[in-house]
């Protein structure tokens, strides 16, 4: 997908405020029994046709409004992905301003996991 200049600019700088990890990483940590949450951020037309092992559902049109009410402490861990790592990591910076103080964008996101040929949930 071909994203608009603006659009890149946006991720761009809300990266420099956001940490990231990748999806070999969470792959490791799902493999040796790491308990973490993961979120879909997606729509969830993309979430019903496949999403990673473990994963619950927030999309980013909803996320800001229900999260305080799935993970009330702001403590919680949260790691975000997407389709490909622009929009969680403009999700991360949105909870970050909402007090959240440890949430990590997945970069490659779902379609990363996709090509390093990781299991699906359907």
């Amino acid at each position: 997908m071909q994203h608009s200049p603006r659009f890149l600019a946006l991720v761009n700088e809300a990266r420099r405020h956001v940490e990231e990890t990748d999806v070999h990483a969470i792959r490791r940590w799902q493999e040796a029994g790491r308990d973490f949450i993961l979120v879909d951020v997606r729509e969830e037309s993309e979430w019903a046709r496949g999403h990673l092992p473990g994963a619950v559902y927030l999309g980013r049109g909803i996320v800001e409004r229900d999260i305080e009410t799935r993970f009330p402490d702001p403590d919680t861990e949260l790691y975000l992905y997407c389709g490909g790592g622009f929009r969680s990591v403009l999700v991360a910076e949105s909870l970050q301003k909402m007090g959240y103080g440890k949430v990590i964008s997945v970069d490659g996101g779902f379609r990363g996991w996709c090509e390093a040929g990781y299991p699906v949930e359907a």
